[in-house]
């Protein structure tokens, strides 16, 4: 915690599919730039630390980063992806860490969710092969094949509407983004990564 002491508990802050979407589009933050959506989240987040007595701690501001994707494994059952994103078994690839509310003392907890990953049965994967450029791979994932695509006419299903190979996984698919919330993603996403485009 900011005045040194370690943190008794840790609460993560995240949404599900788009239950945040309208609160965030009403927002004034959404018309601001660069970073709307964190902008939002470190206002929201904050407000709930002030009103709870927590410190908020956040995934983005880095570096250094703090360790939310650890954090997340430990507060529930939520495991990598084979195209890199945690999933979660109901809401699959359509969820998402905002902020962390980190409290001096200890806080009894439910007992750990420990549902196994999807993934393990699923035997078809199309989240592999949904990809029009092969970006995910067992060598990883291929931001420049990615990024070159969805900056040609050809990628703009991709830009426009979500990742193909996101959109392909079957969990969760109730909770999947609608196309305005998916294309805000993926403009940021670009946005982030423009350099990264394959050269010709």
């Amino acid at each position: 915690m900011a005045d040194g002491r370690q943190a008794g508990t840790v609460v993560l802050v995240g949404v599900i599919g788009g239950s945040c979407w309208d609160a965030f589009q009403a927002a004034e933050e959404s018309r601001q730039s660069p970073d709307p959506l964190d902008r939002w989240s470190r206002r929201v987040v904050t407000g709930l630390a002030a009103e709870l007595g927590a410190e908020a701690l956040f995934p983005f501001g880095g570096p250094p980063f703090l360790p939310f994707m650890r954090w997340a494994r430990r507060a529930e059952a939520v495991h990598p992806s084979p195209i890199g994103p945690l999933i979660h078994p109901e809401y699959g690839l359509w969820h998402a860490y905002r902020g962390a509310l980190a409290f001096a003392e200890s806080i009894e907890l439910p007992p750990a969710d420990e549902r196994p990953c999807p993934c393990d049965t699923c035997a078809d994967k199309p989240c592999l092969t949904a990809c029009p450029v092969a970006a995910f791979s067992p060598k990883g994932y291929d931001v420049p094949a990615c990024v070159g695509h969805i900056v040609e006419d050809r990628g703009g299903d991709c830009l426009g509407g979500g990742c193909l190979a996101r959109r392909a996984c079957p969990v969760g698919v109730a909770f999947q983004y609608a196309p305005v919330q998916m294309g805000f993603h993926m403009r940021a996403f670009l946005a982030a990564n423009r350099d990264a485009a394959s050269p010709e």
